[in-house]
């Protein structure tokens, strides 16, 4: 009788250690993100901001996080990776990450796929979208009411369209605020030619632009130092660019990533993630514009004043800053 209890134990035993969890196991039900961006994490700009959400999602839901720049032809191999690696999800920071999500979507139900940005959808892909057009239009408000010679800049990258809606808000912002002004606006077709970027400040300056704004990633610092060379000022765009090297930059229109990232990643891993559109808003702390406190001598008190009263009733909801659906 003690020989067969003994043998009993000794298989509880080794069922016990069978199914005790293993590094392996626990490692395959964490949670798992990965982020594409179209440049490099330390842009101070654009690629940076999604960086910095990334890093929140790793802290505040203990995710188990890993990038990579991913562009063209690479993008869609890239999110077959991750997914083929049991990534839960994958974020493509901008419109060009939109319709490959949803195509690879189809051959890898237990991943969802988000980029920010653009149209398409389906059950485990889709977009979160950031109302940067609200940053823009009080940056154009103010961009008007300080500018000396009337004439404004845009400096754009790649010619898309949520670089296009920001602009034309811009330009609705500074129209709102004084009539008359004149705002120009080119791209580079370069998230990171600097010199690209640079040349194309100078031509508006030429042009009398005395205050320029970007959409161009890391190439914006060729936009600032033609600012700076020129003595002229510049607008930030995505991150807080104020205390940028060049000391020119007046404002920012910023996206608060943080918040934002966290919000979409608890859907996913909350198994609530439906394809719908996720927008994010000045109303949900997700947009600002920022005046540079170093610079704020530079601006006129009722510039500060009316972009302040703009973004109250942003806020209220008394005020619909236009953009364009893509």
């Amino acid at each position: 009788m003690r020989r067969y209890l003994g043998f009993v134990s000794a298989v509880l035993a080794i069922g016990l250690i069978g199914c005790s969890p293993t590094s392996e196991t626990v490692q395959a039900k964490s949670f798992k993100v990965a982020l594409l961006t179209p440049g490099p994490v330390n842009d101070a700009g654009w690629s940076a901001l999604a960086y910095e959400g990334l890093q929140a999602i790793k802290t505040d839901l203990g995710a188990e996080v890993q990038n990579q720049v991913a562009g063209g032809a690479d993008i869609r191999s890239s999110m077959r990776g991750y997914a083929n690696k049991g990534y839960d999800l994958v974020l493509g920071h901008g419109y060009e990450y939109n319709e490959p999500g949803v195509e690879v979507a189809k051959d890898f139900p237990n991943t969802v796929f988000v980029s920010s940005s653009g149209s398409k959808s389906s059950t485990n892909a889709g977009s979160i979208r950031f109302y940067l057009e609200q940053g823009f239009y009080l940056a154009g408000i103010v961009a008007a009411k300080t500018s000396k010679t009337g004439v404004v800049g845009m400096v754009g990258g790649p010619e898309v369209p949520s670089i296009a809606s920001t602009f034309k808000a811009f330009e609705a912002g500074a129209k709102a605020a004084r009539p008359d002004i004149k705002v120009l606006s080119g791209y580079t077709g370069s998230n990171d030619s600097v010199a690209d970027a640079k040349q194309l400040a100078e031509t508006m300056i030429r042009g009398k632009a005395d205050i320029l704004i970007h959409q161009a990633n890391s190439a914006a610092q060729g936009v600032f130092n033609a600012a700076r060379d020129a003595k002229i000022m510049a607008m930030g765009a995505n991150l807080d660019q104020n205390s940028n090297e060049s000391g020119v930059v007046i404002g920012s229109a910023v996206i608060v990533a943080k918040p934002s990232f966290i919000e979409v990643a608890k859907l996913v891993k909350d198994k609530k993630f439906d394809g719908k559109p996720i927008w994010l808003s000045m109303e949900k702390g997700a947009i600002d514009f920022v005046i540079n406190p170093a610079l704020k001598a530079s601006v006129p008190a009722d510039a500060v004043k009316a972009m302040e009263e703009a973004k109250a009733k942003i806020l209220s909801g008394a005020l619909t800053v236009p953009k364009d659906n893509f």
